[in-house]
């Protein structure tokens, strides 16, 4: 499972959180940053609404949690998902001395990202894969005031 400050970096550089049946995740809270949930029709199940994503928790008795809006989570994306993002960018994992590196295509150049555990490394390349992809898409700003000396 990867780091929790990468899972917010994913998060933070844009990466949209789809909930099915397996994912995990935790509450993006304090108080419980700690545990972490498994999506499962049994137990923990995702519902959607007009007004957004809610996981809800069925049958639970430990807390007293009901439900939990999706952007008080944060997604803990599996090794194997994070290889699927990464798409037709993905070129290899390699063991390493000191862990693992994946190589990736980002913005046409092939690059290494590594890390002790093999899912950092793949969400270390994703990351910068989709700040590469996003900033392609920012439009040009012109500058309307003028530089001193202007």
């Amino acid at each position: 499972m990867i780091a929790t400050e990468l899972a917010r970096a994913l998060r933070d550089s844009g990466l949209k959180w789809r909930p099915k049946a397996g994912d995990a995740f935790r509450i993006d809270r304090v108080e419980v940053e700690s545990d972490i949930f498994i999506l499962s029709d049994m137990t923990v199940e995702a519902h959607e609404f007009t007004t957004g994503t809610v996981l809800g928790f069925n049958g639970t008795t430990e807390w007293a949690l009901d439900s939990v809006d999706i952007g008080d989570t944060l997604w803990m994306p599996h090794e194997s998902q994070l290889r699927e993002l990464l798409r037709a960018s993905f070129r290899g994992l390699t063991a390493t001395d000191d862990g693992f590196s994946v190589t990736a295509v980002i913005d046409g150049d092939l690059r290494e990202f590594e890390s002790a555990v093999a899912a950092d490394a793949y969400a270390r390349a994703l990351i910068a894969y989709i700040d590469a992809s996003i900033g392609d898409q920012l439009p040009e700003v012109e500058n309307e005031f003028p530089t001193p000396g202007d």
